[in-house]
Order: C-alpha cells, then sequence, then structure tokens
C-alpha cells in the first residue's frame, strides 16, 4: 500500500536491532510477561543488538514501587541484563514513562500543529445519540465526524466549559505489516477510527506514549504479547505521524507472541499460582531451569531435545521461529527440566544454591558454622541427583543437622516398619559397635550391614534396610544410607538406632 511505501518498515539486523523491555508495574512478575522480556532479550544477545528495559508507569491508581522493584529483581533473578533503561541509564532517557511527560507534551505540540491530531468535544453519550440518529448500532463508535470541528464550534464547546480529548487523524486506507510470528496481517481501512491520544484532562494515553517512546528509543523491532495485536494498527497508524513530523524515520517490525495457557487450556491467569515467578523460585526452581522451560513456551531448539543451556538458546534464537499457537504451562515438565539443570550444576554451586532453602526451613543458620558446612558439601553430592527443586532440598537434608534427639518420625515412615523392627535394631547396632571409629565409612557400614542383616538373617534388602532409614532420618525415603550414617558417625548413627527401638517399639 502507499503507506507503506512512504513509511518504511525497519530493516535493521544485527548490532542495529533495537528491542525493548516495557511493564507497566502492577502485581508480581508474570511468567508470561518474563517469557516476553526473555524472547526479547535473547533476540538482542542473538544479533548483537540492544535490550532496553523501560517502565511505564503512568497509571498512579495500578502502578507500585514495589511492583517496580519485584521487576528488577525478577530479570536480575534471571540474568536477563539489559544494555539501556532504568538503573542503567542510556542516551534515551529518562526510562520511566512518569518522568517524560516534558516529552510527550512537546511531541503533543508538533502533531496538533501539524494536524495531526485534532480536538474532540463529543462524550460517550453523544457519540451514542449521534450513532441512532444515523441509523446505525449505539455501540458503532466514534465515526470521525469532528476532523474538521470550526473554530467557531470550538470556541463555543470550550465557552461551555468543556475539555477537548485529542485524536489521532488515521490514515483513510489499509494498515498492512508482515508480522514476524504470524505472517502478513492486514486492518481494511474503516478496521477502527480516530483514537484519543490525549485525554481531556491532559493525561497522553498508552496507545500514544508507548509509540513515542519507541520511535524516540530507536526500537526496530517490537516483540510483545498476543493480547496487544489489535492495538498495532493504531500505533502503525501513529508512527506515520511521527515519521511525517521528522521524530521517526521507520515504522518497527512487529511480532505478536502467544498466548500462554494454563490447566484446561485456559490463558494463564494472574490468579494461578503457576503465573508468579516467584511462587517458582520459593518452590526452588533454578534460573537456568526455568529460563530453559520458559523459552519452549513457543520456541524451541530442536525438535528433539529439550534441555540446553541459556548460551545455546542465544546462539540459536530467532524470533521468526517462534510458533503463533498458545504454550500450555506444564509444570511437570517444568520441574523434570529443573532437575536436569539442577543436576549439571557444580556440586560447590549447587551447594551454596540449597543454603537459603536450608535457612527457611530452620535447618541451618547463616553464616554456618564449620561443622555445618562440612556436613552440607558431604550431604549434597547425596541429593544433587534426586530432587527436581531446591526446596526439596531441607526434607532430604534436614536429619544431618541436627542432633537424633530431635529427630521427628513421619507417619507414613513409622506405618512402613515391619513387625521384626526390633531384631533388626538390635542386631545392626551389635554390629555397628564393632566396627573401629577410624574405619567408619559408608563403605565399612554397607559391607558390615549386608553381612549381618542380609547373610546373617537371611533378609531382603527392603525390609533390612527400611527400619535403619527410619532410624537414622525418621523418613521412609531418604538420602542413600550408609553415606548418610558416615556423615553422621558412628555414635550418632548407633544413637539413633537405639533411640527408635526404645521410643516407638515399647
Amino acid at each position: 500500500m502507499s503507506e507503506t511505501i512512504a513509511h518504511p518498515f525497519s530493516t535493521a539486523t544485527g548490532t542495529d536491532v533495537r528491542v525493548r523491555f516495557c511493564p507497566s508495574p502492577t502485581g508480581t512478575p508474570h511468567v508470561g510477561l518474563i517469557r516476553t522480556a526473555l524472547f526479547n532479550w535473547a533476540y538482542a544477545r542473538h544479533t548483537g543488538g540492544t535490550f532496553i528495559f523501560r517502565i511505564e508507569d503512568t497509571d498512579p491508581a495500578r502502578d507500585t514501587e514495589e511492583s517496580f522493584v519485584q521487576l528488577l529483581d525478577a530479570l536480575r533473578w534471571l540474568r536477563l541484563d539489559w544494555d539501556e533503561g532504568v538503573e542503567v541509564g542510556g542516551p534515551h532517557g529518562p526510562y520511566r514513562q512518569s518522568e517524560r511527560y516534558d516529552i510527550y507534551r512537546d511531541v503533543i505540540e508538533q502533531l496538533k500543529a501539524s494536524g495531526h491530531i485534532y480536538e474532540s468535544f463529543a462524550t460517550g453519550e453523544e457519540i451514542e445519540v449521534r450513532n441512532v440518529a444515523l441509523g446505525r448500532d449505539p455501540k458503532a463508535g466514534y465515526d470521525n465526524f469532528e476532523r474538521d470541528l470550526s473554530d467557531e464550534k470550538k470556541a463555543a464547546f470550550l465557552a461551555e466549559g468543556r475539555s477537548p480529548a485529542l485524536r489521532l487523524k488515521v490514515p483513510d486506507t489499509d494498515i498492512s505489516f508482515d508480522d514476524l510470528v504470524r505472517g502478513e496481517i492486514t486492518f481494511p481501512a474503516g478496521s477502527f477510527s480516530d483514537f484519543v491520544v490525549v485525554r481531556p484532562n491532559g493525561h497522553p494515553l498508552y496507545p500514544f506514549v508507548n509509540p513515542v517512546d519507541d520511535a524516540m528509543m530507536g526500537v526496530t523491532h517490537v516483540l510483545r504479547g498476543e493480547d496487544l495485536l489489535s492495538s498495532t494498527p493504531r500505533q502503525i497508524a501513529l508512527y506515520h505521524a511521527l515519521i511525517d513530523i521528522g521524530l521517526a524515520t521507520f515504522v518497527p517490525r512487529f511480532g505478536h507472541m502467544p498466548y500462554v495457557m494454563g490447566e484446561g487450556n485456559k490463558k494463564l491467569s494472574k490468579r494461578d499460582p503457576e503465573s508468579n515467578l516467584f511462587h517458582h523460585r520459593a518452590r526452588g526452581f533454578v534460573p537456568e531451569g526455568l529460563v530453559n522451560y520458559l523459552s519452549l513456551l513457543g520456541w524451541s531448539l530442536s525438535s528433539d531435545r529439550d534441555v540446553f543451556t541459556i548460551d545455546e538458546m542465544i546462539a540459536a534464537f530467532d524470533v521468526v521461529d517462534v510458533l503463533p499457537n498458545p504454550a500450555r504451562f506444564d509444570l511437570k515438565k517444568a520441574e523434570s527440566l529443573n532437575g536436569d539443570h539442577i543436576r549439571l550444576l557444580d556440586r560447590d554451586d549447587f551447594a551454596i544454591r540449597v543454603i537459603p532453602y536450608l535457612v527457611a526451613a530452620g535447618d541451618v543458620t547463616e553464616p554456618l558454622s564449620e561443622v555445618q558446612q562440612a556436613i552440607l558439601q558431604a550431604a549434597a553430592p547425596l541429593v544433587q541427583e534426586r530432587i527436581a527443586l531446591l526446596g526439596e532440598a531441607p526434607a532430604m537434608l534436614g536429619f544431618l543437622f541436627i542432633g537424633g534427639d530431635s529427630l521427628v518420625y513421619q507417619p507414613d515412615a513409622l506405618a512402613s516398619l515391619p513387625k521384626n523392627t526390633r531384631e533388626i535394631l538390635a542386631a545392626s547396632t551389635g554390629a555397628l559397635l564393632d566396627i573401629p571409629e577410624a574405619e567408619w565409612t559408608h563403605d565399612r557400614v554397607h559391607t558390615t550391614l549386608t553381612e549381618t542383616l542380609i547373610d546373617g538373617l537371611a533378609l531382603k534388602p527392603r525390609v533390612a534396610f527400611g527400619p535403619l532409614r527410619v532410624a537414622i532420618s525418621g523418613r521412609r525415603i531418604s538420602p542413600p544410607l550408609f553415606e548418610s550414617m558416615e556423615i553422621l558417625g558412628k555414635a550418632e548413627s548407633v544413637l539413633r538406632l537405639a533411640r527408635l527401638a526404645a521410643s516407638t517399639l515399647e
């Protein structure tokens, strides 16, 4: 169409690519929102371009500083760094819309002077009355009838005490664009009418400030959620005006990401626990695992590989490979991927990441004592291969950081004890007491107990070692038994066997 020729779309590639993440600071960060941030970040890192992080905080009734801090926390936790923006700076600041009103006022004046925006005095009720009088649906909307309002009529309205809104005069042509995710999309002429860009109180609206910021910051690619697709032709219409006044030289490329669905294939709501990014962090997701999973919500590295590093994603990511179909948030798959990434961690790194969860559970205090640190270093590898979430570590390791007299036996563990538990504990205690302190290793303990219980008493391993596991950990399922006994030491291990025998079997 002619408008496209006069107002070209961006052709930026490589280091000229500029993308942005511009959330409103309302509520807790949503995984769908963060997925959008991730795709923008990955595209910038893949192309060598620039990732801009700005804040759209022009709604004081909903925006909060707490939410702003949470957004910073979320990106930093996931290691999605930005090149320009809040708390980093850059050549196009400020990067919070609430600090840019003088800029918007100047642009508004330019657009008024050029005839791209005009004063509109009609109220919603008057628009409905007009539609009825013309035989239209009263909800048909505004029909651009004030484009050529006379100066006398404007003066009369002002004399009545009316304050005008400002509307953008949209092109009377089709608006088409090649969506990077969805292909060619056309909004026919007349699909939408001249729309309000500034309220009567002088407050500029999102359909105005968002494209103005993008234009002034040189954004070349707008990658955002599918729910914003209907606003795209309005933004392109505004871009045409901004180009005409010299504020921009191109229209950015648009790509609209698919919805993230929850249970029942419904759009993931902010009320769904799975939508809360920090809920996943609290449960023990590691950044590597969650970033890996979020990247799969609309994109994939290959058809036969789900687990990959962030560097591998950066090397392969291209927005044109994002699928338009809705992506479902599968918590079980996310947890499984997280477990894969936990197992990829260096042993010392894993131990450090577990500490906050042990502290929260009351198992250790910070800073860890030398004894606690030694236990953690020895015990961490025992569970690294067995958990999917860091939050599972306290239940698996907590028994190692307390004395036997504080150990609580889980009901299902007590219910699993066989009738001959007392015999098993007595035989085990006698055999373990014969092991010299200097030879107390998991191999020696394993050999001794195997000879005593399996060879000597002809017990099956499950029956033989089950009561010992309950005595040592209080649980039916625990880290490897013999390694746990080595960590606890001979005296503590024997004490725990005796305590179970005395406290539960009399």
